[in-house]
């Protein structure tokens, strides 16, 4: 508790200078607040109470003072209100900020067991109610507490036992709201959850709405996501359970006082133990503690949604990536490209059994290297482990004779250059996606990577081009087209290893042989690994490495394999179907 109140206040500190004088705006609120009844008592006991000639004048001085109080409250509300409020949105862009950064920080394996529209629901909804705490929590604290103990001064000072019998009613009202606020945190605390859980499901079922359409499984979606909506609503209402029940008890209370002020009050003058305008004054003071009432109330659900909200922020921030840089780690300089795999073992949490052991295999620089192997050997994790998306179980990889963990994070990605199966292209241009690879790359040298990548030419054919805007994941482009889009961005990032994860496995038979050429070039002087499945790919690489569940099985040229008549050889006999993904 004390941690996320210390990381929470921190996000104060660019902003320290606004805090304090929205602090000072509300002490001005407040003392404005005070002074009002003040007037009006002034004015019922002493300029009404003997009316002449005088009174005129004095009544005049009051009504003056009393609109310069006016415009200081007006003038202190408004900083309050605007630069109040901007202050929390500040601090809200920050989080947000950081959460994003962290979240990017994060490997492979965190974002395999959570999904994404919970991630994006805590990145957006929760931290909105966090602003509006960041903002209003300190300003209504500190008002609420100086006019309370302001009013209960003056109180005192009118009538000591009225205002006792009066504050009578504080504790109550204090178990009350710390009862159902308590319930109120429960509920708020689920229906995060809920809405996140809707949010993922909309995710889930829009990012893949051509599969659905294609199945015709808008009803599955539909009574999938009435679910998940169902769940909302029993989870708000509950909340609004505890809020309707919160909220109508305060107002029960400050009722209750309202008209113990007024009874006793009237006993009080009659038995001449308090004057009619010393009454007004106290009904004027008690429709003031209101005010701070009404602050705290506010206040009680600020912080149940702002710390509900700021909880699951710092849940996620306390998430430390589990690939990080080594201390003192170093930049990685245009490497050679010679990778050493020394006995690297490797196993996903969920899994009860490695998918790589024992591996040994040695890459020189330049070398191109076939991967082949049944589905679910490992090979798409093996080629995994190089960049780091995921971090090795045992054993050691080396880049240039150097352990991958002694070298920076980002020198070693940029080093490397993976060309996946399932592309993945922004939402932007197509010179967005390209530089991509390169955002410092000029327009020339994005056009000539286009070349090399046997792009230029459909690019130019789009209606405007470079800058043609191709839709969310490129829908707007044919499997091919994205791909060489895709060869482009790592021809124009020139890394220095390069990674083809079945590049070209779901292209047709024209756009396999573009892309394959354009692959070509880019590995020409590159250290390359090839997942590959079709037996043009593997023929052309210098050695090529059988994986099965039991780790290396055999390695070789294409004609050394058949020869041997081991694995690599069956699956020749079975056909080239077998060497799979």
């Amino acid at each position: 508790m004390k941690s996320s109140l210390i990381a929470f206040l921190s996000y104060y500190r660019p902003y320290r200078r606004i805090l304090f004088t929205d602090l000072f705006c509300a002490l001005l609120v407040a003392g404005v607040l005070l002074i009002y009844p003040l007037c009006a008592g002034y004015v019922t006991r002493t300029v009404l109470d003997t009316p002449g000639p005088a009174s005129w004048e004095q009544l005049w001085r009051v009504g003056l003072f009393m609109l310069g109080l006016l415009t200081v409250q007006i003038a202190a509300n408004t900083f309050v209100d605007y630069q109040g409020h901007m202050m929390g949105t500040f601090m809200e862009r920050d989080m947000r900020r950081d959460l994003f950064v962290h979240l990017q920080r994060q490997s492979f394996r965190f974002f395999d067991s959570r999904r994404t529209g919970q991630l994006m629901s805590r990145v957006t909804n929760d931290l909105f109610d966090v602003g509006e705490l960041a903002h209003h929590g300190p300003e209504d604290l500190f008002i609420a507490a100086l006019l309370f103990s302001g009013v209960f001064v003056i109180l005192f000072h009118l009538n000591p036992a009225l205002t006792l019998l009066l504050f009578a009613f504080v504790p109550f009202m204090a178990a009350y709201a710390i009862f159902f606020n308590l319930r109120l945190n429960r509920a708020l605390m689920q229906s995060r959850a809920r809405i996140a859980d809707v949010n993922a499901q909309v995710e889930d079922t829009l990012a893949g709405i051509r599969v659905v359409q294609s199945f015709a499984g808008e009803s599955l979606e539909q009574s999938r996501f009435n679910v998940e909506n169902e769940r909302f609503v029993r989870s708000r209402k509950a909340g609004y359970h505890a809020d309707t029940f919160f909220y109508q008890g305060m107002t029960v209370f400050t009722q209750l006082m309202s008209i113990a002020v007024l009874v006793f009050g009237g006993l009080s003058i009659l038995r001449d133990t308090l004057t009619l305008p010393e009454l007004i004054t106290y009904l004027m003071c008690v429709g003031i503690l209101m005010e701070p009432i009404r602050r705290f109330v506010n206040l009680a659900r600020l912080l149940q949604e702002g710390v509900t909200g700021f909880g699951r922020f710092r849940e996620l921030m306390l998430i430390e990536p589990d690939i990080t840089d080594a201390p003192g780690a170093l930049t990685m300089q245009d490497p050679r490209g010679a990778i050493e795999f020394r006995d690297v073992t490797f196993q996903y949490p969920s899994t009860s059994r490695p998918v790589l052991r024992g591996i040994n295999l040695k890459v020189e620089p330049g070398e191109f290297i076939a991967l082949v192997g049944a589905s679910g050997v490992g090979k798409s994790t093996l080629c995994a482990l190089i960049p780091r998306f995921y971090e090795v179980t045992g054993g050691e990889i080396r880049l240039d004779g150097r352990p991958i963990r002694e070298v920076t994070l980002e020198s070693l990605r940029r080093s490397v250059g993976v060309v996946q199966q399932d592309v993945y292209l922004f939402s932007g241009t197509v010179m967005d996606n390209i530089q991509y690879g390169r955002p410092d790359a000029t327009e020339l040298e994005i056009t000539e990577a286009a070349r090399w990548a046997g792009a230029h030419e459909f690019i130019m054919a789009l209606p405007d081009g470079y800058d043609t805007d191709i839709g969310q994941r490129g829908v707007k482009l044919s499997g091919g087209q994205k791909q060489r889009l895709s060869i482009a961005r790592v021809f124009l990032k020139d890394p220095g290893i390069l990674i083809f994860d079945e590049a070209t496995s779901a292209l047709d038979n024209e756009s396999e042989a573009v892309v394959q050429a354009s692959l070509e070039r880019l590995a020409a002087h590159r250290t390359t690994i090839v997942i590959a499945h079709r037996l043009s790919t593997v023929r052309k690489a210098h050695r090529i490495v059988v994986l099965t569940e039991e780790g290396i099985a055999e390695e070789g040229t294409h004609a050394d394999l058949m020869r041997r008549g081991g694995v690599y050889a069956q699956f020749q006999a079975q056909g080239a179907s077998a060497i799979t993904t």
